[in-house]
């Protein structure tokens, strides 16, 4: 195997690493949003009742 071809092995390899941590972060913003949407729910019905409470005294 000549120089060449190790640095197209070396630089092809660097590419796949790179392109599969960008896959990983965008899985991870994806899942991170998710979570949000779903507390955005829970949060707002929470400061309500928190409101209501405090109406109550």
């Amino acid at each position: 195997m000549g120089m060449k071809d190790q640095f197209q092995d070396k630089s092809e390899q660097l590419q796949q690493q790179a392109r599969q941590k960008a896959q990983q972060a965008r899985e991870q913003a994806r899942g991170r949003q998710r979570e949000q949407r779903e507390d955005e729910p829970e949060r707002s019905t929470r400061e309500e009742e928190e409101r209501f409470d405090q109406d109550d005294r």
